[in-house]
């Protein structure tokens, strides 16, 4: 014990959260460093080898547009590693990325983890990191890394319902006394809802869009509720029939109907949880609310469309995207405090 805290006065501790749109580190005592896409670009060679040519935002910005020997890849898909040799690079490059090659001690890193990661997966996030170079990997889920980074504290005796909406999955939990007493995991988050609006885009406008335009759609006119003032944005694509290039303009009641269907999955999920609520945390649950996390919580009038459903108060965090990473690392600052939130992994 004594001697992992003075390697840990001379490594450079790291929280990462592998999201499956981006990934964030955090570094010890200097915050978040690093903030990217979660994409991998490859330049395919001979004897089926392949070369690693960038990551994050420079791979991300060759996707679709690489010739035929380059991949743009995204290892995460639905929130678990679909490709373990390119997230193994990915965590790798961004590892290197982060020290600068400056430590001459292996870090210590704490991932951030879906609930729904079956032992098998577990296992495969911890051995990427452990071959990308860190010294001990330990894991923390999802919605507890929520639940800190929204400023909540995990070991009072009061319920508290955190809903993270990521990129891949949707986490929701209730922490009490620093453990998860309810948890679901559901693969229907941010990816779902960009390609809900692919599909719709497809069937009313006969247009051809990317899942990148899809994700700026969501950005720019994207609500769970009917607004006052519509919003608009000329959206622009192939036209299917003709097979022309063509735009048309898109409003926010478009939007709207597009991400029901994905936006009410995400509801009855919630409301599953508040069924199976334990009668004295669900009073706690009335009496603090809901708190949204992630980027879906970013979605216009989401908090609106939840509570009138669930008949809750419902709130955003401070800084939504940011919650997760937050949360992971408070973790990495208080390890030696919190070592009971990973025992199980």
């Amino acid at each position: 014990m004594i001697l992992n805290k003075i390697i840990g006065l001379f490594s450079n501790d790291l929280a990462i959260d592998l999201g499956t749109a981006n990934i964030i580190v955090i570094a010890k005592d200097k915050g978040i460093i690093i903030n990217e896409p979660s994409v991998v670009a490859v330049k395919m060679e001979k004897y089926g080898r392949s070369r690693v040519l960038a990551v994050g935002h420079e791979a991300k910005d060759m996707v679709g547009k690489t010739p035929g020997n380059i991949r743009a890849i995204r290892p995460m898909k639905d929130g678990v590693i679909a490709d373990f040799d390119m997230t193994e690079k990915m965590i790798r490059k961004f590892i290197e990325k982060a020290h600068g090659r400056s430590s001459l001690i292996s870090p210590r890193i704490i991932i951030c983890v879906p609930y729904g990661l079956t032992q098998v997966e577990r296992k495969a996030v911890k051995e990427s990191a452990l071959s990308a170079g860190a010294r001990e990997v330990f894991l923390i889920e999802e919605p507890m890394a929520a639940a800190i980074g929204a400023g909540i504290d995990i070991r009072e005796p009061k319920g508290n319902l955190v809903v993270d909406i990521g990129g891949g999955t949707t986490e929701i939990g209730v922490v009490s006394l620093g453990g998860l007493v309810l948890s679901k995991s559901i693969r229907v988050a941010g990816d779902k809802i960009d390609r809900a609006l692919v599909d719709y885009v497809k069937r009313k406008y006969n247009l051809l869009i990317g899942e990148r335009i899809a994700e700026d759609i969501k950005i720019s006119v994207g609500t769970a509720i009917t607004l006052d003032e519509p919003l608009t944005m000329i959206v622009n694509g192939r036209d299917q029939v003709e097979g022309l290039l063509n735009s048309v303009e898109l409003t926010s009641e478009d939007a709207r109907q597009a991400m029901s269907e994905p936006l009410k999955e995400i509801a009855e999920a919630l409301r599953d949880v508040l069924e199976k609520m334990p009668p004295d945390l669900a009073g706690d649950i009335v009496n603090h609310g809901i708190i949204l996390t992630g980027g879906g919580a970013l979605i216009r009038g989401l908090d609106k469309y939840i509570s009138d459903i669930v008949k809750i108060p419902v709130y955003v965090a401070d800084e939504p995207l940011l919650a997760v990473a937050k949360g992971t690392g408070r973790a990495l600052d208080e390890i030696d405090l919190l070592q009971e939130l990973f025992e199980n992994d």
